[in-house]
């Protein structure tokens, strides 16, 4: 089984924030494969399907960014699940909109959410989607621009970015982090 972690904040007014990227991803994965439907457990939402043959926990933590690795490390303990079989989703400021990048092990590069699940699982050595969201330019304005919600202008390509992760999805469980990000690239290569 993988544990398939999407990182974001629970209340409704923040569903569409840049940083719930990691939500939205995983509720396109959880759709697009016929998962269970969502139910409260290990401090988050859960549900559970299979993604090419794979059985795959998805997992949305309820305890806010800043907490989320203690709804992992639940999750994690419970299955007894080794770090490297753990995928978080979640946005980056250093990708451009659209742009993915995977990669195991790796610094939190200031993110509290990755942060949290290096403390609590004792390691850092999980699989990454680093879903890319832009950055404002200015350092002071960082907080704003991830706190704040997708601009009409983004939806398209937020819209077609996360269709082609749920469709590559299968590549991704099977162990082909290259040949999934290479799929996503021409499945939104066309999208302004």
């Amino acid at each position: 089984m993988l544990l398939w972690v999407g990182l974001g904040n629970p209340e409704p007014g923040m569903a569409r924030q840049r940083h719930n990227i990691g939500f939205m991803a995983l509720d396109v994965i959880a759709n697009r494969h016929g998962f269970s439907p969502w139910r409260q457990r290990f401090k988050g939402l859960v549900a559970e399907g299979s993604v090419g043959g794979v059985r795959v926990l998805g997992l949305k933590p309820l305890t806010y960014m800043n907490l989320s690795g203690e709804s992992v490390q639940a999750a994690a303990a419970f299955f007894k699940l080794p770090v490297p079989d753990i995928t978080a989703f979640h946005d980056e400021l250093d990708l451009a909109p659209g742009r993915i990048r995977v990669k195991r092990g790796g610094g939190a590069a200031g993110h509290n959410g990755l942060r949290s699940m290096d403390r609590l699982l004792g390691s850092n050595d999980y699989w990454r989607v680093r879903l890319g969201i832009g950055h404002p330019g200015d350092k002071e304005r960082v907080t704003g621009h991830v706190l704040g919600d997708f601009a009409k202008v983004e939806v398209p390509l937020l819209i077609a970015t996360l269709d082609a992760v749920a469709d590559a999805a299968p590549l991704l469980a099977g162990g082909k982090p290259e040949e999934f990000m290479t799929r996503v690239a021409l499945l939104t290569r066309d999208v302004a």
